[in-house]
Order: structure tokens, then C-alpha cells, then sequence
């Protein structure tokens, strides 16, 4: 039998947050599992973990199914916790955000392979933003300047890197030009904004999504400053020192993984308006990496 179980990845220890039973679609493969039979998948907190549990716990079962090895799934403490268990041997698999990404093919052997699909079942992509609340005072980006502003995560790609461009392309040192706070996660960034604990914030096309399907999402309750170009979404990577024939066999279910088969629920949580996982490849954040030169961005001291 193969189970998937859901963690939260710490610092210092993990931390068991459920168990569910799976039985392995293809038993005779299961020989070449790496790990004593088990891939661990971690998952970047690109919103609450509570809400990103029941979400990947499904995931987690479909992936056992098809892979035939155990899968153990851990949703990440922060952005960087992630890419420090894959870089210590103890992820196989990976979901990180483009600029997370980037600095985990850097340091921890990360390979993009595959990503969430579009309506087209083309790689999905999104946006990134700058946002305030009427009467905050704030009509244009310039007056962000000196106001208190919530980043979500450092190593966020919509949550730091692209709001931290704009900031900068409009005369305002994003370290030290405003007041900035780091909420830990776009649904904490997104709250601190709708509760105007913050003048202004990040707010990407995902997290304006996810607060849709909640049902707590106004269009009038915010003023968009800014919108970014289209940003690839995030990649499902390997670490590129598996064994060969199993980094081959993964990657090839990993690509036509069909989410179709996961309840309806998990479908508006999950990134990506297709229904299925798509190949992808490491060259499409490349873009990522010229924002990254032209901030000067130190990825070490992420």
C-alpha cells in the first residue's frame, strides 16, 4: 500500500499533519522508488496551509496511483524552507514559485519539468500587482513612497521580485523607500490590504482568484497602481540527481498527470485554468533570471 502523507516543513523539524491511504496503480514499477520507496514533494505556502492541506492530500493520492511509490507531501513553513530540504537531499519533488525556482536550479539541483496547464492546455501563466484601498489617500504608484506596503515572501516572484521592480522603476527604493512588511504568504499580504492594515501591497491574479472562490474578493475594494507582464506559473521540478530511470518515469507521469480525476474543489485551489499537468522547461525563467540581474538581486541572501 502507498499513502501520502502531509507535513509542514520547519527549520528544525517536520511536523505530521495527516495521513491518507492509497493502493499503487503500478506495484511492479515500485522497485526503482528512491528513498526506501518514498518521494516527497514539497510545496511552497503560496497561501494558508490550512486551506493547501486537504488541496494536496488529494494530490498527493493521484500521484501515488499512477507512480506506484509512497508520496509523502509537505507544505513549506516559507519559501526558502523549501528549497533548503530539496537542497539537503530530502525533497525528490518540488513545486516552487518562478524566482523560488530559479534560485533552487542554483543551489539544490532543482529541474523544471512540468507545470499547471491553461483552458488551451498550454503552460499557464499570471500576473503580478500593486494594489491600494479607496480612500488610503494613494491615487498613483509615486505615492507609495514612505507608506507602509506588505510583500508576501522574500523569495516570492509576484510577491516581492515583480512589485519590488515596480517600485523601483517609479523612483522608490523598495528596501528602504517604504514601510514594508512581509506577510509570509499572498493570502496574508491580501487580508493585511482588505483589512487596511497596509496603504498599499502586492496582490497577484492568483490570490484575486482564490479570494473569488471564497467569496471575499470586491473589484471596488481596491485601486490597481500597477500590473505586471505575464509571469510563467510555477514549475513541478526533480532534483537532478535521482537515479536516472526514475527521474524519466516521474517526469513522464508528471507531464500528463490528468487533475481531471481530483474533486472539483481542488480544481479552483489548485494553480492553472486547465485541468492536467504540461511539460515545461527550465528555459521559460529565463525572464526571471534578467529581473533578477537587472535588480541586482543578491538570490544567496534570499
Amino acid at each position: 500500500m502507498t499513502r501520502s502523507v502531509i507535513t509542514m516543513l520547519g527549520c528544525a523539524a517536520v511536523l505530521a499533519a495527516g495521513v491518507a491511504g492509497t493502493h499503487p496503480a503500478a506495484a511492479a514499477a515500485a522497485g526503482d522508488c528512491p528513498n526506501d520507496g518514498v518521494v516527497r514533494f514539497g510545496v511552497e505556502p503560496y497561501e494558508a496551509a490550512a486551506h493547501l492541506l486537504p488541496v494536496y492530500e488529494d494530490l498527493g493520492k493521484l500521484l501515488a496511483r499512477k507512480l506506484g511509490c509512497e508520496v509523502r507531501i509537505y507544505i513549506g513553513t516559507s519559501y526558502n524552507a523549501e528549497i533548503e530540504a530539496m537542497r539537503n537531499g530530502k525533497l525528490e519533488l518540488g513545486q516552487f514559485g518562478p524566482l523560488g525556482y530559479v534560485l533552487a536550479h542554483q543551489v539544490a539541483k532543482a529541474e523544471a519539468v512540468a507545470t499547471f496547464s491553461n483552458e488551451k492546455g498550454e503552460p499557464e501563466h499570471y500576473f503580478a500587482g500593486i494594489v491600494t484601498w479607496p480612500g488610503s489617500g494613494i491615487e498613483k504608484i509615486e505615492q507609495v513612497k514612505g507608506q507602509s506596503f506588505a510583500f508576501s515572501d522574500p523569495a516570492s516572484t509576484s510577491g516581492h521580485l515583480f512589485p519590488a521592480y515596480a517600485l523601483r522603476k517609479n523612483g522608490i527604493d523598495p528596501d528602504s523607500g517604504v514601510k514594508a512588511i512581509y506577510a509570509g504568504s499572498h493570502t496574508a499580504s491580501y487580508e493585511a490590504l482588505r483589512n487596511h492594515k497596509v496603504k498599499a501591497g502586492e496582490l497577484n491574479s492568483e490570490q484575486i482568484t482564490s479570494a473569488k472562490n471564497a467569496g471575499i474578493y470586491k473589484q471596488d475594494d481596491f485601486v490597481q497602481l500597477w500590473e505586471s507582464q505575464p509571469i510563467p506559473e510555477d514549475p513541478i521540478c526533480v532534483r537532478g540527481d535521482l537515479p536516472e530511470g526514475f527521474k524519466k518515469r516521474l517526469t513522464g507521469v508528471l507531464q500528463n498527470l490528468d487533475l481531471s480525476e481530483l474533486p472539483a474543489k481542488d480544481l479552483k485551489v489548485l494553480i492553472g485554468s486547465g485541468k492536467k499537468l504540461v511539460p515545461q522547461t527550465d528555459a521559460a525563467y529565463d525572464q526571471i533570471r534578467d529581473l533578477v540581474d537587472t535588480l541586482h538581486v543578491d538570490l544567496a541572501k534570499l
